[in-house]
């Protein structure tokens, strides 16, 4: 009995066409604003992370090549050129790390870690790489491998959705290309 008024009502309803541009207006059009900011944020952490990436993947490869002895003030200088390349204020870290493979014990041992800016980044130490057969590869025994990390926090422009403080990580494994080991000296 019910039934029959109320689908003729949802007919008229969809039929109606007599909406007023206002009110189309009033609905729609903080919803576009938001698709708009959320559409520019979300490029924005794509270009954020892609950044940080290619400056990762720069740091590792310069250091790769080194043949001579990494101090210091090298790692200040490729710290500069990280930042240079993110085009940030430098609130970035990074960690490095020469980790060498022992196949006597299947185990992974830290030849050395060192760490750039300001943040929650330690030394890697032996226990934390030990046996991290899934995140290390597969290498020859006394092979060694670069472990170049980075992590920033990302500050969002609009409130979209995205978390304050999202934490951009980056990781890049590289073996030395030019001399058997990276080897590190304090100055």
């Amino acid at each position: 009995m019910y039934t029959l008024p109320l689908i003729q009502w949802f007919k008229r309803f969809r039929d109606d066409e007599t909406g007023t541009v206002t009110l189309e207006t009033v609905l729609t059009l903080p919803l576009l604003f938001w698709a708009l900011a959320a559409t520019y944020e979300f490029f924005e952490l794509h270009r954020y992370n892609s950044a940080r990436d290619k400056a990762s993947y720069t740091i590792a490869d310069m250091i790769s090549r080194e043949m001579q002895t990494i101090t210091p003030t090298y790692l200040d200088s490729a710290k500069t050129v990280f930042d240079t390349m993110t085009n940030d204020e430098g609130d970035n870290q990074m960690r490095i790390s020469v980790v060498k493979y022992d196949a006597d014990s299947d185990q992974y041992a830290v030849r050395w870690s060192q760490v750039r800016g300001d943040g929650t980044f330690d030394p890697l130490t032996n226990a934390d790489v030990r046996n991290s057969h899934e995140t290390l590869p597969v290498m020859r025994d006394g092979e060694e491998v670069i472990v170049m990390e980075s992590r920033s926090t990302y500050p969002p422009i609009f409130d979209v959705g995205i978390n304050d403080g999202m934490m951009i990580e980056t990781r890049v494994l590289t073996s030395p290309r030019f001399a058997p080991q990276i080897v590190w000296e304090n100055e």
